[in-house]
């Protein structure tokens, strides 16, 4: 697409990512229906995955990080019985063994001990990078590789559903949990091994009850109605931040802040992290207040234009 064709597009799309593209493709064909100058996802789903990718266009790249932290849900559908390469249906199978006779309370006390602070080894095929490389591409070279175990945080680990060999679990996790990584753990409890057949990510914080649009929905109102009805899918950024306090500022606070100054709120309580909102309800930026009641920009934003009030 020629230079010109981008345009500034600023907020939050809630992107019900399809099954069979990577988060970075979703994202650039997202993009380009947008016509977004500058955009970024909040953490990868596989290419087996579906479901919640908030994607942040414009100024919301900056509170990327934030949501890339946050913790997640999602539904799962595992195969008990083989084990893959993958740890999913998209690799091959490397082990099948008998499935034992289990019920279902047998399933649920193996997977007890996979919630809570756990110590985790991510699949060998995933994003993670060593060497500035993701362990996947190696995986494919045929390199022998070991990703590094590391602790994650797992709230949720809870069977919904059997039918035969096939389960159906939900998972409620923080951020760098690899849902593969607990059904393959959950199959070695049982003592037969599992791999993922289904994946849906159900919400991202703060985004609990998500309205998610689909990339053929987004086709469909860019062809009938233009960039206009794509931008009425966006979130503000602030949606993105409901998480932290709000700190309302004057427009003389907001002028300071935006030259990089830091104006004194005398007996104002420290705060940590909180959003300052301008008198037209704009972002300006993210702040901290320390203990001397000066207030510190931890990130700026480019409030855009006040919106017109309505007649």
């Amino acid at each position: 697409m020629a230079k010109s064709a981008w345009r500034d597009v600023h907020g939050i799309l809630l992107l019900d990512k399809p099954a069979g593209l990577s988060s970075n493709q979703a994202l650039q064909k997202a993009r380009r229906l947008f016509r977004a100058d500058k955009a970024g996802h909040t953490g990868s789903l596989d290419p087996l995955a579906t479901g919640l990718l908030p994607l942040c266009f414009g100024e919301a790249t900056k509170i990327a990080g934030l949501l890339l932290g946050a913790r997640k849900a999602y539904v799962t559908e595992c195969v008990l019985g083989a084990t893959t390469t993958t740890d999913d249906a998209e690799g091959e199978v490397v082990e099948r063994r008998p499935v034992p006779l289990l019920d279902d309370a047998a399933i649920r006390a193996a997977a007890a001990p996979l919630t809570g602070r756990i110590t985790q080894v991510p699949p060998v095929y995933s994003a993670l990078k060593q060497g500035g490389e993701p362990l996947y591409r190696r995986a494919r070279r045929g390199e022998d590789v070991a990703a590094p175990p590391r602790e994650v945080d797992v709230d949720r680990f809870e069977l919904v559903r059997r039918e035969g060999d096939r389960l159906r679990l939900e998972v409620e996790c923080g951020s760098g949990t690899y849902v593969r990584s607990l059904v393959r753990d959950l199959g070695e409890r049982l003592g037969c091994g599992a791999h993922v057949t289904l994946l849906r990510r159900l919400w991202v914080e703060p985004f609990m009850q998500p309205a998610m649009f689909t990339l053929d929905r987004l086709e469909a109102l860019a062809a009938a109605d233009g960039p206009a009805a794509l931008d009425a899918c966006l979130l503000p950024i602030e949606r993105g931040l409901a998480a932290l306090p709000q700190l309302d500022v004057s427009a003389a606070e907001a002028t300071l802040l935006a030259q990089g100054r830091r104006p004194l709120r005398a007996g104002v309580a420290a705060m940590p992290l909180a959003c300052a909102i301008d008198p037209a309800g704009r972002l300006v930026a993210l702040v901290e207040i320390d203990g001397a009641g000066e207030m510190r920009v931890r990130r700026g934003f480019n409030p855009g234009p006040v919106a017109p009030a309505s007649a």
